[in-house]
């Protein structure tokens, strides 16, 4: 069975790992989740730097649950690249086919052919000391690739990068892993949904080290089951039970659009986006007759990309506890909308879709 195989289950100093996940062969899977919740550790065991209690770990159809880092075929990168100083980048990127067996100019050959992939070919003389930190992070790429991995572990590549050198890295982690190379497979942790979105196949998400949502990248991010995958995907998710008409929080209903696997009566969630909510003064009620509009106090006001998002808090225990609301920054002027303001939030039943909460 080609792909990646693996069922995890590490105790370690009061942390509990218990992880199982299938990746088809040329597949790439984002391993999303809060810190803390155990994405770095699930890489050291896959890698073979961590020895869970109970383990079983298939590489491109090869049982390596016994075998040491080295004869896994398994390429890791991390934020920090890790380039030896005294090296120059060729030599660094040819370091990885010479330790498994490559004579010295076969090597190099291999090292100036993913050079030129990653377009940092112009750089194969330099010592890494003449490096930005994109064009380090990218160089170590490279070195990852040249051995050949059967599996790639990319534990936030672009997390140390600043906001000019993280596209490059980006575009050149989408180039390679969408030439869907047979017998490789890949798993990327990542804070940032565009990682996900871009890059991978699929989504695992973990929480206190047990997985709480997988499934295909787009599908997972639509439509979060928690807290977490909300807010990472910057929608707005309420808690409660599926009801016919929507989700009841409490004494209330927040109309909306059932999903097909949402069972009445079961715990659900509400999933809508911040633009889709309306923000009134608590005097000024909306126009027409929106199904879903509730008394909040405004909890938080701040700059949010060419917007202004609000948090609010509920006023009872209604469903506008912790919703966010976007707004122009002319619209927060009109409203005199600060903190503590007390508002009526309003959304249509249409924008809010319910689905199954997980267990």
């Amino acid at each position: 069975m080609t792909g990646l195989h693996a069922t995890l289950r590490l105790r370690r100093d009061g942390f509990a790992l218990d992880v199982a996940l299938n990746v088809p062969d040329t597949g790439v899977l984002a391993v999303l989740g809060p810190n803390g919740s155990g994405k770095s550790t699930l890489l050291d065991c896959l890698a073979g730097l961590l020895r869970p209690a109970e383990a079983s770990v298939s590489i491109g159809g090869t049982d390596v649950t016994g075998l040491p880092p080295p004869e896994r075929r398994v390429g890791l990168l991390r934020q920090d690249p890790l380039l030896f100083p005294h090296l120059s980048v060729l030599d660094n990127v040819a370091f990885g086919p010479r330790s498994r067996g490559s004579g010295r100019q076969r090597a190099r050959e291999l090292a100036r052919r993913w050079l030129d992939e990653i377009g940092v070919a112009e750089f194969a003389d330099r010592r890494p000391a003449r490096l930005s930190g994109g064009q380090a992070q990218r160089v170590a790429l490279a070195r990852a690739l040249a051995t050949d991995p059967a599996l790639l572990l990319l534990d936030e590549p672009l997390a140390a990068l600043d906001v000019d050198a993280a596209p490059a890295m980006r575009a050149a982690l989408r180039s390679v892993l969408r030439q869907r190379q047979p017998g490789r497979v890949a798993v990327v942790v990542t804070h940032d949904p565009l990682d996900a979105i871009s890059l991978a196949d699929h989504v695992l998400v973990l929480a206190d080290g047990q997985v709480v949502e997988q499934g295909p990248t787009r599908s997972v991010l639509a439509a979060p089951r928690t807290g977490f995958t909300a807010r990472i995907a910057g929608l707005n998710l309420v808690a409660g039970e599926a009801g016919p008409d929507g989700l009841r929080v409490g004494d209330q209903l927040l109309s909306g659009v059932l999903a097909e696997d949402a069972v009445v009566a079961e715990p659900a969630v509400a999933v809508f986006p911040p633009h889709a909510v309306s923000v009134y003064p608590r005097d000024d009620a909306p126009h027409g007759s929106p199904r879903n509009t509730a008394p909040a106090t405004v909890g938080s006001v701040e700059p949010h990309g060419p917007v202004i998002r609000l948090r609010a808090t509920a006023d009872g225990q209604g469903w506008t506890s912790g919703v966010a609301a976007d707004l122009t920054p002319a619209a927060v002027a009109d409203l005199g909308i600060d903190v503590g303001s007390r508002v009526l939030l309003s959304v249509k039943a249409a924008a809010v879709e319910v689905h199954p909460a997980n267990p």
